[in-house]
C-alpha cells in the first residue's frame, strides 16, 4: 500500500480529469482520488466495471507533467469490490452546543468561505457547516502575495497565510449569513467576529444573533493583525479572554465560542477563563506565528512573521486539543469537559478521527480545501462512516474523548518491555537507508552487507527506538512482539 500511495499521491487531482473522460465506463480520476485521501477501501466502487482497455485508455490520457499516473497498475492493486456495499453506512450526525450537525465536517474561518456563493457551493458538495470568516468593523487592506509554502511535490506540507479578516463591510457579511442560514435552514452557520473593545464585540455578536446565526466564534487568536490589542493579543491575555466572553455572553443567547491561539505555552489557561466565563465551547487552533523566506513571496523585498497550517501543524494542534479536554480540576472546582471544534492540519477522514477521539464534537477545515477544493469532503465522510462500520459503531458520539483515557505522563509509560524491529526480506530492496540512520542517529544496531545488500538487526545493540522502519522507503520493517527486557539490557 505505501507504493500505491505514493503513486496516488503524484496524481494532479484534475478538475474534469482526461483519465476519466477517456474511460467512458468509469471513474478512475475518482478512485485515485479515494486512495490519496486514505479511503483505498472504497476505490473499487469506481471502477467495478473497468475493463483492462478502459484503463489503459485512462493512463494514456492522464497529462502529468513528469510521467503518466500508472493508473491500471495502482487501482487493480487496490481491492476491486466495494467495501461499503450491502452494508448500511452509519449516519455521521452528532450535536454541537446544543446544534444539531448532520456530520462534524465544517469549513474554518477563512479565505475559503469568504461569500455567499462560496458557502453554498460547499453546503451543496455535503459540508455541515461554516464557521464564517471573521468580521470586524476594521478596513482589512491585504498584501500580495498573501501566501507561500513548503511543498512536498504538488502538495503542501505547510502553508503560510498572512491573510487577515474579511474584506467585506460587515453589514455586507452579515446579509451573506442571514441568506445562508434563510437558505439552507439545515445546515450550521456559526458567524466568527473580532471586535477591539467590549461595546464592539457584543454590537458583532448581536448583528450575528440578529440575522439567525447558530452560534459566534470569537476569534482571541488571528497571529497578524496590523492593530496592537486585537487578535492573538487578545488570545495571550486570559483576563481579556474572560472580559470580552463574559460581556458577550451576556448580551446574547446563541451559542459563544472563543477560538484559542497556539502562541502561548499552556493553552488551557486562557481556555480555562473563556470557560468560566461562561463559554459554550473551544475552537482551536489557529495558525501558529511562523517565517518563511523564499523570494518569490517577499512583499517588496520584505518578509514578517505570519501564519503557519497544514500537515505539519496536526500534531502540535492535537497537543493542544488534548491539553484543553484533559483539564480536569483548578483548585478544587471540577472541571466538566467543555465541548470542542478541532482545527489545524485536517486534510483526511484519519485526521479527523484523531481529534475527535480527542474530544472534538466537530472539526474545522481550511488548507486541505485551498488545495483541493471542496470535494474532499466525499472521503472525509464516506472515509469515516466506512470506519464507524468496521467497528460496529452507529453513532459518532461513540468515539468522541475515546482515546483520552489512553494517554499518560511521559513518567508512566512502560519501560520495561521493547518492541523490536522486524525485516521483511520479501519487501526489502537493499537501499541501505535504515543501517545509515541507525549508524549515524541510532544505536548502530543494524549491520548491512554490501555484497548481499542485505540488513540485519543486531539484538544485543537495538534499543527498539524504530527509526529503521520510519526511514523504510518500501515500508519492509515492521514491528515483532512485545517482550519484556532486563533493566540492565
Amino acid at each position: 500500500m505505501i507504493q500505491i500511495k505514493e503513486e496516488a499521491t503524484r496524481c494532479l487531482l484534475c478538475e474534469d480529469a482526461p483519465c476519466t473522460k477517456a474511460c467512458k465506463t468509469g471513474n478512475p480520476a475518482r478512485a485515485i482520488r479515494a486512495i490519496r485521501f486514505d479511503n483505498a477501501k472504497n476505490a473499487g466502487r469506481w471502477i467495478a466495471e473497468c475493463s483492462e482497455a478502459d484503463l489503459e485508455r485512462a493512463e494514456q490520457a492522464c497529462i502529468h507533467y513528469d510521467k503518466p499516473i500508472r493508473i491500471r497498475e495502482i487501482l487493480r492493486s487496490t481491492c476491486s469490490t466495494d467495501a461499503a456495499s450491502g452494508t448500511a453506512l452509519p449516519a455521521l450526525d452528532i450535536y454541537f452546543c446544543g446544534i444539531h450537525c448532520e456530520n462534524p465536517f465544517f469549513l474554518a474561518s477563512s479565505s475559503i468561505c469568504t461569500n455567499y456563493e462560496m458557502v453554498a457551493r460547499a453546503f451543496d458538495r455535503g459540508w455541515a457547516g461554516v464557521f464564517y470568516k471573521t468580521i470586524c468593523k476594521e478596513e482589512i487592506r491585504e498584501v500580495s502575495p498573501r501566501f507561500d509554502a513548503v511543498k512536498e511535490g504538488t502538495s503542501f506540507a505547510g502553508f503560510r497565510n498572512m491573510e487577515q479578516l474579511s474584506e467585506n463591510p460587515y453589514q455586507v457579511d452579515f446579509d451573506i449569513l442571514r441568506r445562508l442560514k434563510k437558505n439552507y435552514p439545515s445546515k450550521v452557520v456559526i458567524a466568527s467576529v473580532m471586535g477591539k473593545y467590549e461595546e464592539e464585540w457584543v454590537e458583532l455578536a448581536k448583528m450575528a444573533e440578529d440575522v439567525g446565526c447558530d452560534a459566534v466564534e470569537l476569534n482571541f487568536s488571528c497571529p497578524q493583525m496590523r492593530v496592537a490589542g486585537m487578535g492573538s493579543d487578545v488570545g495571550q491575555n486570559t483576563e481579556l479572554v474572560a472580559v470580552y466572553t463574559s460581556y458577550v455572553k451576556s448580551h446574547v443567547k446563541i451559542p459563544v465560542i472563543p477560538k484559542m491561539t497556539p502562541n502561548i505555552t499552556h493553552m488551557r489557561h486562557p481556555a480555562m477563563s473563556a470557560y468560566f466565563a461562561g463559554a459554550d465551547a473551544i475552537s482551536a487552533i489557529n495558525t501558529i506565528k511562523s517565517v518563511t523566506m523564499s523570494p518569490q513571496s517577499a512583499v517588496c523585498d520584505k518578509f514578517t512573521v505570519s501564519g503557519y497550517s497544514g500537515r505539519a501543524v496536526k500534531p502540535i494542534a492535537l497537543r493542544y486539543i488534548y491539553e484543553i479536554a484533559s483539564t480536569k480540576v483548578l483548585g478544587g472546582i471540577q472541571w466538566k469537559p467543555v465541548e470542542l471544534s478541532g482545527i489545524g492540519g485536517i486534510e483526511t477522514w484519519r485526521d479527523a478521527l484523531e481529534f475527535i477521539q480527542l474530544g472534538c464534537r466537530n472539526v474545522q477545515v481550511c488548507t486541505a480545501v485551498m488545495q483541493y477544493g471542496y470535494r474532499i469532503i466525499d472521503d472525509l465522510i464516506l472515509g469515516l462512516q466506512t470506519y464507524m462500520a468496521e467497528r460496529g459503531i452507529n453513532q459518532l458520539e461513540t468515539l468522541v474523548g475515546e482515546q483520552l483515557p489512553n494517554f499518560v505522563q511521559p513518567s508512566d509509560l512502560d519501560r520495561d518491555t521493547k518492541v523490536f524491529p522486524k525485516i521483511d526480506r520479501e519487501r526489502c530492496i537493499g537501499c541501505g537507508r535504515c543501517h545509515l540512520s541507525c549508524e549515524d542517529g541510532g544505536h548502530q544496531a543494524i549491520s548491512f552487507d554490501t555484497a548481499t545488500r542485505l540488513p540485519r538487526i543486531i539484538g544485543t545493540k537495538c534499543v527498539g527506538c524504530h527509526l529503521c522502519r520510519l526511514v523504510c522507503p518500501t515500508g519492509a520493517i515492521g514491528l515483532s512482539r512485545r517482550i519484556k527486557v532486563s533493566r540492565h539490557a
